[in-house]
């Protein structure tokens, strides 16, 4: 449990934020309520009493270190990623805490990367982008999948979700990720990632029961691309998409997620299927839940959880979820939000 440790939420009354600082209470930790807006963050508190509130914004450096005083980490829930990630991680490296975040913006994993890996070190802590549905889980399952091998030819990744509400905030950080890229796609292959203009195929992946075949995108590319293969040696990482989850995601008319329990869990339930290939032999893990969004809570304070407990392969810089943690007994430690099995 967190024994009263203080855990800022950055975002924390957007979607995801919200499931985050529920989370946070369940297992004794303190949130701290941080956000942009003064009246939505307000809002907010007001239904949560005994919470601290503080008001902050990425463009403004003096008010995410006001935020962050105090606080044993850092969850940033508040997309695009591409405008808070890096202003948050600064703040955090400032105070010397772990930063953690659910971002799914692929460009926004890859500055993290890229930018402050060293940095994180110098300042001897750590920072652990793509903590959630989408980038987390999917590199936790390839690497429980992979075992005792230390190498594999292929990583596929199905993601099998019965419907896709996105939030306002999913829509707002897929436009930046299609402007940054010049609206061409991404792929993994031969080793790094490639732009590209090829059409999507629909292909039928046989997801198990109780789902079944189900027609899927190919190549619909995810967080995944980047967190996989920043620590396993796989060259080709791939990763589909519902072919009902994808038309929802496009609708000009999508809807956001609706609760339907005490949680604020909407109906929405997904399997995730991995499958790892080396050779002719296959090794293949799946998870299965409810909610993509309410998922990413327990995955980022799970995280925070382990970090601040020294539950950790590494204590600086960089890393995913698969090269920072012991993957099966991180998914192990989720009973209550995914089923699990892992064949390997």
């Amino acid at each position: 449990m967190g024994s009263g440790q203080t855990v800022v939420v950055f975002g924390a009354y957007g979607h995801t934020g919200r499931f985050v600082v529920a989370e946070l209470l369940e297992r004794g930790y303190v949130p701290v309520l941080v956000g942009r807006d003064a009246d939505r963050l307000r809002a907010f508190a007001r239904t949560r009493p005994g919470l601290e509130a503080r008001q902050a914004s990425a463009d403004d450096a003096r008010s995410l270190d006001r935020a962050l005083t105090g606080a044993e980490a850092v969850i940033n829930c508040a997309g695009p990623f591409d405008a808070t990630g890096g202003p948050v991680i600064e703040a955090a490296l400032r105070a010397g805490i772990p930063y953690v975040d659910v971002a799914a913006e692929i460009e926004a994993n890859l500055d993290t990367f890229a930018h402050y890996a060293d940095r994180a070190r110098e300042a001897g802590t750590l920072v652990l982008p793509a903590m959630a549905f989408y980038g987390g889980l999917g590199d936790l399952l390839a690497t429980a999948a992979m075992g005792d091998w230390t190498t594999a030819e292929e990583v596929h990744i199905a993601y099998g979700l019965s419907s896709w509400h996105p939030t306002a905030g999913t829509l707002a950080s897929g436009t930046v990720s299609s402007r940054r890229r010049g609206g061409r796609r991404l792929r993994y292959t031969g080793g790094r990632l490639r732009h590209h203009d090829d059409a999507l195929p629909t292909l039928e992946w046989p997801f198990p029961a109780p789902l079944g075949p189900q027609p899927v995108i190919g190549e619909f590319t995810m967080a995944d691309v980047v967190t996989v293969p920043s620590h396993l040696a796989v060259p080709e990482v791939r990763t589909y998409m519902s072919a009902v989850a994808a038309a929802d995601l496009a609708a000009p008319d999508a809807t956001t997620p609706t609760p339907v329990d005490d949680r604020g869990r909407s109906a929405q339930t997904f399997v995730v299927d991995v499958r790892v290939r080396s050779g002719d032999a296959e090794r293949r893990a799946v998870a299965s839940g409810q909610d993509i969004y309410a998922v990413s809570a327990p995955l980022a304070v799970e995280a925070v959880a382990r970090i601040l407990t020294g539950r950790t392969h590494r204590t600086t810089g960089v890393a995913s979820a698969g090269a920072l943690f012991d993957a099966p007994d991180f998914l192990r430690a989720l009973p209550a939000q995914l089923k699990v099995e892992i064949s390997s």
